[in-house]
């Protein structure tokens, strides 16, 4: 969420910003403004209520103590009018500044300013290209049909059991999910990520906290029983660990790792984009968070992107790096890259990271600061990664390494997995 002072400090600015997300935000700011003064100006006017009150108060013990019980009732009254008055003015000030809140929640985060401009992915920028790519059988068959060949992802079967966009892994399959968990968790943890295992399920203040809700709410499998919701991503569990938390600047950065599965409706997708593993409503993902200094975070930006290429690299994919345009970017988010694999089957590249800085936006929601040298209060700044979502790598993996013999398994991963060839 946006501080009052980014949005009214330079107003032009603000909405100069926001017009690289695609967001026309003049109007909401203008309300923003007159609400601000709305409630700004009934503050003062229930403050001085408030302070007449007091001294009305006093004198009325005075007049009391001199005997001049006439003066003393009539000064009463007017305490009683005073009270009365300072109920409306607190009432009309709570209206406002939920009003001034709702408001404030529509707008995005800033940008940073070596986004690109561009609404569409189509103009995201490639930062780096990896071509690595593999040779493959001229019959090479989409990671859809190699799953039935060799009987390790059921499709129908979780269509059977729930729905579409719920696969059943099974036997080596299976196994290679485990793998690549542990693989990326050991990956994380050897950067000095600490490992933590939080509930898949969360509370609306959890949701809102990381910027879910309300922006999210339509693409979240909702508990309506309880209010809770099932995690779309360890993001929202692991940075909320740090709501209304105050740290300590020398305890900065704190870098947190997590494996979760993540549910996600993906309400109107449809086409070939979501064939197979390309796009499910359960999937496995391991995340990466970092709570860091404001001074300090794209730096930590830069090495949670290296970090992210050094684990992709390593399963020998060819791959690309890209940095976001404006209006392809997350509500949240400043600054975004993603990383894509090539799947040689399909001849297309495969998004299986991204890499955000939300600098202050998710802080300033969470309530989550820190301790400056002069002991005061600051916003911290919050980032995280995905290290990686496995469906789209196991896609990869398996149309990338098919062979006459059987699908090859990355070097890396045989001390998880335990065997060489799927065959």
């Amino acid at each position: 969420m946006l501080t009052l002072k980014q949005i009214r400090e330079n107003k032009e600015e603000a909405i100069r910003r926001l017009r690289k997300k695609g967001v026309d935000a003049a109007e909401i700011i203008t309300r923003i403004e007159t609400l601000d003064d709305s409630r700004k100006a009934l503050q003062a006017e229930l403050d001085d209520c408030l302070a007449q009150q007091n001294v009305a108060a006093k004198q009325i013990g005075a007049l009391m103590g001199k005997g001049l019980k006439e003066e003393a009732e009539a000064k009463k009254q007017e305490v009683a009018q005073l009270k009365s008055r300072s109920v409306e003015l607190k009432e009309q000030s709570e209206r406002v500044q939920e009003e001034l809140q709702t408001e404030i929640v529509k707008l995005p985060n800033f940008p940073a300013e070596i986004v690109p401009e561009g609404l569409t992915a189509e103009e995201n920028i490639v930062v780096k290209l990896v071509e690595n790519y593999t040779e493959i059988p001229g019959e090479a068959l989409p990671h859809w049909e190699l799953a039935k060949k060799y009987d390790i992802i059921d499709f129908d079967l979780g269509v059977k059991l729930t729905g579409a966009g719920f696969p059943v892994y099974k036997g080596k399959g299976a196994r290679l999910q485990r793998a690549l968990i542990n693989y990326f968790l050991d990956c994380n943890t050897r950067a000095g990520y600490q490992e933590v295992e939080p509930p898949i399920m969360v509370n609306e203040a959890s949701g809102f906290g990381t910027g879910q809700l309300p922006d999210k709410e339509g693409q979240m499998y909702h508990a309506t029983a309880d209010g809770y919701y099932l995690v779309p991503t360890a993001e929202v569990p692991v940075t909320n660990i740090f709501r209304d938390v105050i740290l300590e600047q020398s305890e900065l950065p704190v870098k947190m790792t997590a494996y979760t599965p993540c549910f996600r409706r993906e309400a109107g997708s449809y086409g070939k984009d979501v064939r197979g593993l390309n796009r499910l409503h359960q999937f496995d993902k391991v995340e990466i968070v970092q709570v860091a200094h404001p001074d300090k975070s794209y730096e930590a930006l830069d090495k949670m992107v290296e970090h992210v290429e050094s684990i992709v690299a390593s399963l020998g994919l060819p791959y690309r790096i890209l940095r976001l345009c404006g209006g392809d970017m997350s509500f949240t988010s400043a600054l975004t890259y993603d990383f894509e694999v090539y799947s040689e089957a399909q001849k297309r590249w495969l998004e299986v990271s991204s890499v955000s800085n939300f600098e202050s936006f998710q802080a300033n929601r969470l309530k989550l600061r820190y301790r400056d040298d002069n002991r005061k209060t600051q916003l911290a700044h919050t980032l995280n990664g995905s290290s990686l979502a496995l469906p789209r790598i196991v896609a990869a993996l398996l149309e990338n390494n098919q062979t006459e013999e059987g699908i090859r398994i990355p070097d890396v991963l045989i001390p998880y997995t335990g065997f060489d060839f799927i065959k």
